[in-house]
């Protein structure tokens, strides 16, 4: 099988484009390396592209002889959406929609995207995939814009298409140095470089992590099953809620560091309790948590330590910079 990749020097895709080549396919894939690195991936085993998913003639260009597109790529910036929604709507919706119609125009068989659990918003928790939804900041509204259009285009063009949902992915690979996303990176990489980490708001906020592990497999039945179309998966634990105060802790004990965490004003439009169910992923695609929360805490911490602390790179610029704008992200505090 011929697999595109959206996204393939990033976090998700790389470890998608690795996966698959153990399994033989034929990858080749786009990234446009602001959140992606090269380091990621094997050159001499990926036909890769640089270039930005929001260019429908250079994605028409390079979308060519395959089977499936899967779109990984994004700016997964929940928070920072609501300061900078043109950069991150731009990306995540008219980027998307770009990969769409250029995978249409060169007759795919089969397009999977990766929306995010941001798509459900302010509702109750446990979140199933077919609640009434009520995203509450620009990128959620993005991701789910992105899947009603793909639903439209795949059923008029008659293009097998599937959703995947993730839980907040952990794992190598996944950017460590980006001070506006990736909370486990995050902290990690601060404290590793004796600093203190920043909690916004008391910290309370709930949280499932997934193991990149145990998402591919779950991916791979998205992408190759001719049994599950037109379908839409939360794919990660519902096991293990944790708090961000309880991460913090985990991380503290495990890299043996003693100091406090600096507590700033929460983030506007963030969602207290965001806990996805995963009952239909496990009834239709066999889900089973086999990497418990320490040992994939264990994975990042490690990741990091090989490759380095680094120091953050604001990469994104603040649209709108008034007296809600976090002032973490205005004075660069990380």
């Amino acid at each position: 099988m011929k697999i595109f990749i959206t996204g393939i020097a990033g976090f998700l895709g790389a470890n998608l484009a690795e996966y698959y080549i153990k399994k033989n396919f034929k990858v080749s894939g786009c990234d446009n390396l602001i959140g992606g690195t090269l380091d990621n991936i094997d050159r001499n085993k990926v036909n890769f592209f640089k270039a930005d998913c929001e260019n429908l003639n250079e994605m028409t260009k390079i979308i060519r002889d395959v089977d499936v597109v899967v779109h990984t790529a994004a700016y997964p910036h929940e928070g920072l959406s609501s300061f900078s929604p043109y950069l991150i709507c731009k990306s995540n919706y008219i980027g998307s929609i770009s990969v769409f119609t250029a995978a249409i125009q060169n007759k795919v068989k089969r397009i999977v995207y990766c929306s995010s659990m941001a798509r459900y918003g302010d509702v109750n928790p446990p979140f199933f995939e077919e609640q009434k939804v009520n995203p509450v900041d620009p990128y959620g509204v993005s991701k789910l814009a992105a899947e009603n259009t793909l639903k439209i285009l795949a059923n008029t063009h008659n293009i097998e298409y599937n959703i995947a949902v993730p839980h907040n992915i952990i794992g190598p690979k996944q950017k460590y140095d980006d001070p506006f996303r990736n909370v486990v990176s995050i902290m990690t990489n601060l404290i590793l470089q004796k600093r203190k980490p920043i909690i916004y708001g008391d910290g309370e906020q709930t949280r499932n992590f997934s193991d990149i592990d145990d998402c591919l497999y779950c991916l791979d039945k998205l992408i190759t099953s001719k049994e599950i179309l037109s379908e839409t998966f939360n794919i990660g634990p519902d096991e293990e809620s944790i708090s961000i105060n309880e991460l913090y802790k985990m991380l503290c004990n495990k890299l043996q560091f003693n100091e406090p965490a600096q507590y700033v004003e929460d983030r506007p439009n963030e969602v207290k309790h965001a806990v996805c169910s995963s009952d239909k992923a496990r009834k239709y695609l066999n889900y089973k948590t086999s990497v418990n929360l320490s040992d994939a805490v264990d994975k990042v911490i490690n990741y990091i330590k090989i490759k380095g602390p680094k120091k953050f790179e604001y990469n994104y610029n603040l649209e709108i910079d008034n007296k809600l704008t976090p002032k973490t992200w205005k004075n660069k505090e990380f």
